[in-house]
Formats: C-alpha cells, structure tokens, sequence
C-alpha cells in the first residue's frame, strides 16, 4: 500500500533474484480499512516509493486509482471463510474480504508467476494461499521473511504514526516474542506459562494494549496448546492510537 520501507523492497529484492522482470502494485486499498480505521490518514508518497523502487531495480510500478479499481457499482467481494474469522478477523471483521478481493483484482490486471508477500502479515499471507488453491489460480505465492529496525521492531508502514516515547515503548512487543523464544529454546512448553510472561513483559511499558497473543501450528490458524512443532506465536497491541502486530517461529 505504499510508505514504502526495507520490508517492501527486500519482496522486491526477492522477486529481482528469482524473476526476470519485477513489478511493483502500490494502491491504498479503501475496502479492507473499516469505517473507523485510518484509510484517510494512511502515509502515501508516491514519489519517494518511485525512487526506492528505482534503486532496487524494479522494472514496472502498476499504481491504478481507487476509480479504476473499484467501480461505483462494484458489488462482488470474495469470502475468505473460517482462515479469516480469527486473530486479525477477531479486530477487524471485514479486513480480510477487502484483501483478498484487491489481491485478486490486482492478480488478474497485473498478472505474474510469483507473487511475493511478506512474514509480518502471517495470517494475510494464509488467506492468499487458501484464495489461490480454492480459486486455482495460477500464481506462485512466496513469503518473506521479516524484516526488522536494529532495536528489533518489525518494519511497518504504521510506525511512522508512533511518537518518539511510543517508538520505544513499542520495543515491548519484539522483545516479547524474543522473551518467548528464549523459554522454548530453553525447554518451555507450556504455552500459558509463556503467554504469562509475554504479557507481563508488554504490561511493563506505558501505553500498550495487548489485544491478542495467540500460538497456532505454523502454516495455519490453527490454536495449540502445547509446543511440540514449528508453532508460529502471532501478537497485536495498540501503541497509543496506533495498531501493530508482530509474530515469531518457534519449534519445540
């Protein structure tokens, strides 16, 4: 959706190493904000994303208008089902319909073999899997791994909205993922035990709400309730007004 930062074009870095030509899609898409969401307000500067596209070697940036995108009849949405309902679809109901249906839409006029999504939206990343094999179509979904500022923070569009104090009262989430693996690689399996002390590390910074801390076998949404497999641990918390999530890949 543009804002461009090293998460995005480390997708364009990937696309680059494995495809002959590389294309980026940038459109803020108003169908998966809801109507309290901060559509009107999210950062956009196409000209800066132009010119960090262009020191990546990207060939071609499709930046269509919400007009071209979006009909004023337009009526059809695409219901991702039971993958879309939990986690992020417990916060924001309508979230994933307006995903999947742009991903679909910007698919079908900018078509390509791969198409490169990154780590950090995890359960996004599980809804377009499931779009393409339920709608067979012919597109190769590869995801990325995150990336992350040195402090440990995830890379996100919406970090620009943070204050300087939010900033660092933010660490709290990445530290508590780190916190999370530490007790696995150090034989925790208990995944309420780990939960306690996630929370008591996030309860520790002034200003950030945990709205969910969540373990489910990896490549799914499906919860475990003990760590005996690849169990990736999804977060999200309000920093101020503004929504992050995080995640990490544990094996037990």
């Amino acid at each position: 959706m543009g804002a461009l930062h090293e998460g995005h074009l480390s997708l364009v870095d990937a696309a680059r190493a494995e495809c002959d030509l590389a294309v980026v899609s940038i459109f803020v898409n108003p169908t998966q904000f809801a109507p309290s969401e901060d559509f009107r307000r999210y950062p956009r500067d196409m000209g800066r994303d132009l010119a960090l596209l262009g020191t990546r070697g990207c060939d071609v940036v499709f930046a269509p208008s919400e007009k071209e995108m979006y009909r004023p009849d337009h009526t059809t949405f695409i219901s991702v089902g039971p993958i879309g309902e939990v986690l992020e679809g417990q916060f924001r109901p309508t979230h994933f319909r307006g995903v999947a249906t742009v991903v679909m839409k910007l698919f079908q006029l900018a078509p390509a073999d791969r198409a490169y999504f990154g780590r950090k939206d995890y359960q996004q990343s599980l809804v377009v899997r499931q779009m393409v094999a339920d709608l067979n179509v012919q597109i190769d979904i590869r995801v990325c791994p995150i990336i992350r500022e040195p402090d440990g923070l995830a890379m996100s569009s919406r970090n620009a909205y943070l204050s300087a104090d939010q900033r660092r009262q933010a660490l709290v989430l990445s530290h508590s993922l780190k916190l999370a693996e530490q007790m696995v690689d150090g034989g925790e399996r208990d995944i309420e035990t780990i939960r306690r002390a996630m929370r008591r590390e996030i309860d520790s910074a002034r200003g950030v709400e945990p709205q969910y801390i969540e373990f489910v076998a990896d490549g799914s949404v499906t919860p475990v309730e003990t760590i005996d497999g690849p169990t990736t641990i999804a977060i999200a918390a309000k920093v101020g007004k503004t929504r992050l999530i995080d995640n990490t890949l544990v094996s037990g």
